[in-house]
C-alpha cells in the first residue's frame, strides 16, 4: 500500500499514538515540518558492513539536504530493538524506512504498520519474508556473486589441469535466502548440477566433499574446515559464505600444513578480504557495495517524498540489484574481474 506524500504525516500521527518512544537513535536529529525524514535501521552498529551502510546513508542524506535518523539492533538477531525503531519512526512521521531485518518474518507486522501510515519501506541486503512486505528490496545479486567465484574457480582448475575437491562452508542450518543463493550460484558457476534448487546439499557430484556451517564467523569457519578436512584431506577448493568464514578456514588449512595447496573463494569484498586476495590467502572474492546500497535507498525515499513513486526492480529480478564485482589477482580468460588494487580503492562502495 502506498499513499500520496501529503497524507503521510497525518497518517503517521494517527498510527504513532501510544507507541513507545524510548529507543535512542544513533542520530538524534529530528526533521522540521516539511523536511524529508529518512530512517535507517541496521542489524547491528558494530559490523563493518553496516558501518559502511550507515556511512552511505549519511553521505546521501547530506547531499539531498534531508534528515537521517539511524538505529540498530543490539546484536545480530535482535528483532525487538528493530520493532521499537520502526515504531519511533512512525511516530516521527518518517517519509521512508531503510532496514536490514534481523528477523525477516517477525519484523513484518511492524513494517505493515509503517506502510499503513504512508511510509515507504525498503529492505536493504536482507529480504523480508514475504518479500512483498516492503515496497522494494535493494540488495546484492547473491546468486550472481556466487556464480562469479564459481566461474573463476572452474577456469582456474581447468587451467591447472586439476579436478577440484570442494568443501562448502555455508552459513547455518536454517538455509536463509542469501545462503542458498550464494551456495547454488557458486555450484552453477563451477558446473555442478543441482537436483533441487533452494535446498543446500542436494547435489550429486563427486567433486563436492561436503557442506558444513560457520555462522558467518571466523571461529565457525575454522571448525567447519577442520571437520571437512577430516572427511577428506585432499580438499583443494574451499567455498565460503563470507570472508570472516574464509579467514577461519585459512587458519585451519594453515595449521594442517596444506594452505598453499588449497584455493579459497568467498563473497563480501570488504577491505580485509581484498587484502587477503592481494596476499594470496583468497583466490577470488565477489564484492558487494553496502555504501551504494544505502545511498540508493536514501535517493529512493527522496523521490518518494517528492512524487509518491516507489522503485522498480532490476529487469529480470524481483529486487533492485546494487552491484557485484569479482576481485582477483589471477584473472581468467572469459571471466570479467578487477584486481585487488581496484578492490582496495572501492571496497564496499
Amino acid at each position: 500500500m502506498t499513499h500520496a506524500p501529503w497524507t503521510r504525516r497525518a497518517l503517521a500521527a494517527a498510527a504513532g499514538t501510544g507507541l513507545a518512544l524510548s529507543l535512542a537513535a544513533c542520530s538524534d536529529a529530528g526533521a522540521e515540518d516539511g523536511e524529508v525524514l529518512v530512517g535507517l535501521i541496521t542489524k547491528t552498529e558494530t559490523n563493518p558492513f553496516f558501518v559502511k551502510m550507515k556511512e552511505g546513508a549519511e553521505e546521501a542524506a547530506d547531499e539531498h539536504g534531508v534528515t537521517l535518523q539511524s538505529f540498530s539492533g543490539d546484536y545480530d538477531g535482535d528483532n525487538e530493538s528493530q520493532v521499537q525503531a520502526v515504531e519511533n519512526l512512525i511516530a516521527a512521521g518518517a517519509d521512508g524506512i531503510l532496514i536490514t531485518p534481523n528477523d525477516s518474518e517477525a519484523i513484518v507486522p511492524a513494517l505493515d504498520q509503517a506502510r499503513a501510515a504512508g511510509i515507504m519501506v525498503i529492505a536493504l541486503d536482507t529480504p523480508t519474508e514475504p518479500q512483498d512486505a516492503v515496497d522494494a528490496t535493494f540488495a546484492t545479486d547473491n546468486f550472481l556473486a556466487g556464480e562469479y567465484i564459481g566461474q573463476w574457480a572452474a577456469a582456474h582448475f581447468e587451467a591447472e589441469g586439476v579436478d577440484p575437491r570442494v568443501a562448502m562452508l555455508d552459513l547455518n542450518p536454517n538455509q536463509i535466502a542469501v545462503d542458498v543463493a550464494r551456495d547454488q550460484g557458486f555450484l552453477q558457476g563451477l558446473g555442478v548440477d543441482i537436483a533441487d534448487p533452494g535446498q543446500i546439499g542436494d547435489e550429486d557430484d563427486d567433486r563436492i566433499v561436503g557442506h558444513d556451517v560457520t555462522e558467518g564467523a571466523e571461529e565457525g569457519g575454522r571448525t567447519a574446515m577442520e571437520n571437512l578436512l577430516q572427511r577428506d584431506p585432499d580438499i583443494n577448493l574451499v567455498y565460503t559464505i563470507n570472508e570472516p568464514a574464509a579467514a577461519g578456514a585459512y587458519e585451519a588449512l594453515n595449521a594442517a600444513g596444506v594452505a598453499e595447496d588449497v584455493v579459497i573463494v568467498s563473497v563480501d569484498g570488504g577491505c580485509p578480504g581484498v587484502e587477503n586476495v592481494g596476499s594470496g590467502i583468497l583466490g577470488a572474492t565477489s564484492m558487494q557495495f553496502p555504501l551504494d546500497m544505502a545511498a540508493q535507498g536514501v535517493d529512493a525515499v527522496v523521490e518518494y517524498a517528492a512524487s509518491g513513486e516507489t522503485p522498480e526492480p532490476t529487469e529480470g529480478l524481483d529486487f533492485v540489484n546494487t552491484g557485484v564485482e569479482l576481485i582477483t589477482d589471477q584473472p581468467m580468460d572469459g571471466v570479467e574481474s578487477q584486481d585487488s588494487a581496484w578492490g582496495l580503492d572501492n571496497c564496499w562502495g
